[in-house]
């Protein structure tokens, strides 16, 4: 069966989170991704490893449905074949460190003399222009420089990371937008271009209602906050409140353990019926709460109120409760709750898979559902495990032709480096 992104061929020389993440999305969608790695491989195959030499569970769940090549860059061999390869890929991703691919003597503009058509695909800190475009960047670096944990946690206490990997995985995504685009324009014109995501710039991008708050704040103070921020000259920390237009927040349920709370989102159209299940008809004709600007005025006593009823309750008894009333509201869900959920696995979000070293172990699935073209999960390269399959296949060549490219070790390391 043909793939959404069928016929496409993606050399990708990306490591760690950022570009894997990527890569590993176009090639679920279908393109032929060939993960070019340096003979020691990518430096997550090694990290937090739980079976002993086998790839760690940071490497696989990043690197699914890819064929894995191993070139040695710093020999002349091993840049006639990265050379070989760009004619013959559509897109080529890169995230090195600053200068690291111009320095391998691959710069843009020999990458797009070698291959006009190819469409370059770079992930960067900071961007390749501009004060910060020498300094590296890693995920929560990115999260504290983009404006995501000055506005991550509560008042009172410092600013806080995301467990969500939006400096990593969420620029990974931007840039296969990036790519599509220019793909896309590449079918108009003929002409690959040089596609850039830094991980500043899209975590900006994805905290863009904090710039929205930022700006309120100068006509005064936002109301659906719980905290004041009447002066305040930049968004604060707003702890669980939704920071939309409707009021939201996690309420505590029983038995009271980390992570027995309910997220509840409290419209307008639902707050009568919600008053009444929790506290009669007293409740939902009582003035404080009348309307949706008196229960801004007084959220912190709804609040009160709402985790008084809730702690009655677990929070799945709670979210049937709520879900009866038309109420919005979800679980705070575990790992291991959604592990073993029954709708996240009928939506192929947790899937099971092989491994030759590692035996079976889950993998997260893909989010984007095709109707035509649905998705299949397969598990991550060895390493190097299709360089003379890719060699034969991408390039015709013979077997003499590849003992030949051994020998100049062009994806192997000289005897004297794997020694030592």
């Amino acid at each position: 069966m043909n793939k959404a992104l069928s016929g496409f061929r993606i050399l990708d020389m990306t490591h760690v989170q950022a570009g894997p993440t990527a890569s590993q999305l176009m090639a679920w969608l279908g393109a032929d991704v060939i993960k070019l790695e340096p003979p020691t491989g990518d430096i997550t195959r090694g990290q937090l490893r739980d079976v002993p030499d086998a790839d760690s569970l940071y490497f696989t769940m990043l690197n699914c449905n890819k064929r894995s090549i191993t070139v040695n860059m710093k020999s002349e061999s091993g840049k006639m074949l990265f050379t070989e390869l760009l004619k013959h890929c559509d897109v080529v991703m890169e995230n090195f460190g600053p200068g690291v691919i111009e320095r391998l003597g691959f710069s843009w503009e020999k990458i797009h003399k070698i291959n006009p058509r190819i469409v370059m695909a770079s992930i960067k800190g900071f961007g390749s222009t501009g004060p910060y475009a020498d300094f590296k960047a890693y995920e929560n670096v990115a999260q504290a420089m983009g404006g995501s944990m000055s506005t991550t946690g509560f008042e009172d206490g410092p600013p806080l990371v995301t467990g969500a990997q939006i400096g990593d995985s969420g620029t990974g995504l931007h840039l296969v937008i990036g790519i599509l685009a220019a793909l896309h324009h590449r079918n108009q014109t003929g002409l690959g271009q040089y596609v850039e995501c830094a991980m500043l710039d899209c975590v900006m991008n994805l905290a863009r209602v904090k710039f929205r708050d930022h700006q309120r704040l100068t006509r005064g103070p936002l109301a659906e906050f719980s905290v004041p921020t009447e002066g305040l000259t930049a968004t604060p920390r707003g702890g669980n409140d939704s920071g939309g237009g409707q009021l939201g927040n996690a309420v505590k349920c029983k038995p009271g353990g980390p992570n027995d709370y309910l997220y509840v989102v409290v419209q307008e159209v639902v707050w009568e019926g919600l008053a009444k299940r929790i506290g009669g008809e007293a409740l939902a004709t009582d003035p404080r709460f009348a309307h949706i600007k008196d229960r801004r005025k007084n959220q912190n006593e709804m609040w009160r109120l709402l985790n008084e009823f809730a702690s009655n309750y677990t929070k799945w008894e709670m979210m049937k409760i709520l879900n009866n009333l038309d109420v919005p509201c979800g679980p705070i869900m575990s790992t291991e709750d959604l592990v073993n959920d029954e709708h996240v696995k009928l939506r192929e979000m947790i899937v099971e898979l092989p491994h030759p070293t590692r035996g079976e172990w889950l993998n997260v699935g893909c989010p984007i559902k095709l109707s035509e073209s649905p998705v299949e999960v397969k598990r991550s390269p060895l390493l190097g495990e299709h360089t003379e399959e890719i060699l034969k296949e991408v390039l015709d060549y013979t077997d003499q032709e590849i003992h030949a490219l051994r020998e100049g070790n062009a994806f192997n390391a000289p005897a004297k480096a794997k020694a030592a």
